[in-house]
């Protein structure tokens, strides 16, 4: 059981890594992942909403359509924190590719 559980805690961190810096289908994926709570990741609709924003940043129309249906689902404070999210999360990647 231990191993199951670092092995879904590996596949989840990477699956982490491989989005902030890869495709916007990778960025979908995972917001896909936290608003429905699979791979043994917890629903979070900010995570989600981060995810999808980031996806449409780098041009995915399903991303940008599944951000504005999440956002109906929450509420502004948690919209704003999503957003501050994404924006320290691109800042990052922007200092690391620099």
């Amino acid at each position: 059981m231990g191993n199951s559980f670092k092995s879904a805690q590996f596949l989840a961190e990477a699956r982490l890594s491989r989005a902030a810096y890869g495709s916007a289908e990778d960025c979908f994926d995972l917001g896909v992942a936290y608003s429905c709570g699979t791979g043994d990741l917890p629903i979070d609709l900010v995570e989600a909403h981060k995810w999808f924003n980031l996806a449409a940043l780098r041009g995915s129309e399903e991303g940008q359509s599944m951000r504005a249906e999440i956002a109906e689902e929450m509420t502004a404070r948690q919209i704003a924190e999503a957003q501050r999210q994404a924006r320290a999360l691109i800042a990052t990647h922007q200092a690391r590719a620099a």
